[in-house]
C-alpha cells in the first residue's frame, strides 16, 4: 500500500495503463506543455511523446467526436474536459454519437471511450463553473458513469474505465483532488456498478457518491462517538449502472435511509436511489427516505452565499436525527384505534 493523494492515483493510473497498451492516448485542452489545469498529467508528454498527450484546441465537440472517432477504429481514447460545466459543448457527442454507436450498429463497433472530467462547488468558480451534471449523462442509455470518492477507487475504477469496451464518464471532483488516501500497488480493478458499504451498520443507511460518500463516511464515524449511533454508509461509485440489490438489501436491514448529494434536489440521483429503495424494499421502511442536496439557485460566486448554497454537515445531522425520530415514533407501539 502507497499513501497518495486522489490525483496522484488518477495520474499514477494512467501512466501504468500507457505503458501497458499502446492504443491508448489522452487528449484535452492544455494536458500536454501545460500538464493539465489540475496537474492530472503532469510529466505524461515528456514520457509518452505528442502522438499520444495531444494538446487540443478549444473545441471541446470537435475533440471529443475526433475521439468517438479513434475509438471507433481501435484506440483507447482518454479525454479530459476541463470541467463538466464545459462538456454542454460536447453533449451531441456524448449523447448522440458515444452512447449510441454500439446499438445503432447492432454491436459492429464499440466505442472505448473515457471522458474525465470534474465538477463540484466550492471553490468560488461562479454558477456555470461549479455545476453537478452527471445525472445529465446517467441518464442515458448505453453511457456507463462512475464517480469515485477515494485514490483507491480512483486508480481501480479509472482502470476498469479505460479497459472496458464502452464509453465512461469519470466523474471527478475538485474538492477531492488533494485528499490523501492508502492506494494498493500493483494493478487493481474494481466491476463497473458495485457499490461499497465503506461503513457497516444497523441503525440508518447513508447513501453518498463522489465527494458525499466521503461526507457521509466522517459524519458517520462522528455520530457514532457523539451520539452512539450505528450507520451504514453506501459508496455509490458508479452512477450507471446503478448497483440497485445493496441499496435494497441495506435498507431492508437498517429500515430507514438518508441521501446526501451536490446535485440539485429535483430530478436528482437522491430521487433514483428513492424510488430504487421504494421500488425494493418498501414494506421494510420505517421512515421516508430523505435527500439532502443544494439549494436548487445557479451556485453564487460570494463565499458566504456558496457555502450557504451547498449541503452542509448541520443539514445532514438534522436529516439522519429528523429520520431517527420518525423511526422511533413509527416503532413505538400503537394503541387499539377509536
Amino acid at each position: 500500500m502507497t499513501s497518495m493523494t486522489y490525483r496522484e492515483a488518477i495520474r499514477q493510473t494512467l501512466r501504468s495503463e500507457m505503458n501497458r497498451d499502446n492504443d491508448v492516448l489522452l487528449l484535452g485542452e492544455e494536458i500536454g506543455v501545460f500538464e493539465g489545469s489540475y496537474k492530472i498529467t503532469q510529466g505524461l508528454l515528456a514520457e509518452f511523446g505528442p502522438k499520444r498527450v495531444r494538446d487540443t484546441p478549444i473545441a471541446e465537440e470537435g475533440f471529443t467526436g475526433a475521439a468517438v472517432g479513434a475509438a471507433m477504429l481501435g484506440l483507447r481514447p482518454v479525454v479530459e474536459i476541463m470541467t463538466i460545466n464545459f462538456s454542454l459543448l460536447a453533449l451531441d457527442q456524448i449523447v448522440n454519437h458515444a452512447a449510441k454507436i454500439y446499438g445503432m450498429f447492432g454491436g459492429q463497433t464499440s466505442v472505448p471511450l473515457v471522458i474525465r472530467t470534474p465538477g463540484g462547488g466550492g471553490q468560488q468558480l461562479g454558477a456555470t463553473h461549479s455545476q453537478n451534471i452527471e445525472l445529465y449523462y446517467a441518464f442515458v442509455p448505453g453511457m456507463k458513469v462512475v464517480a469515485p470518492s477515494t485514490p483507491a477507487d480512483a486508480k481501480a475504477l479509472l482502470t476498469a474505465a479505460i479497459r472496458d469496451n464502452d464509453p465512461v464518464l469519470f466523474l471527478e471532483n475538485l474538492a477531492l483532488y488533494n485528499t490523501r488516501g492508502e492506494v494498493p500497488d500493483g494493478e487493481i480493478e474494481i466491476e463497473i456498478g458495485r457499490a461499497a458499504v465503506t461503513r457497516p451498520g444497523r441503525d440508518l443507511t447513508l447513501i453518498g457518491y463522489s465527494r458525499t460518500a466521503a461526507v457521509a463516511a466522517r459524519i458517520a464515524e462522528e455520530l457514532s462517538t457523539s451520539a452512539g449511533l450505528d450507520i451504514e454508509v453506501i459508496d455509490l461509485r458508479s452512477l450507471r449502472p446503478l448497483d440497485r440489490p445493496t441499496l435494497v438489501e441495506s435498507v431492508r436491514r437498517t429500515g430507514c435511509a438518508v441521501v446526501v448529494e451536490d446535485d440539485w434536489l429535483t430530478y436528482g440521483i437522491g430521487a433514483e436511489i428513492a424510488a430504487t429503495i421504494s421500488d425494493g424494499a418498501f414494506d421494510h421502511l420505517d421512515a421516508p427516505v430523505r435527500r439532502v442536496a443544494m439549494a436548487e439557485v445557479p451556485l453564487p460566486y460570494a463565499k458566504s452565499l456558496e457555502t450557504a448554497a451547498l449541503p452542509s454537515d448541520a443539514d445532514l445531522v438534522e436529516a439522519i436525527h429528523q429520520t431517527l425520530d420518525a423511526v422511533a415514533h413509527r416503532r413505538l407501539p400503537q394503541g387499539p384505534r377509536p
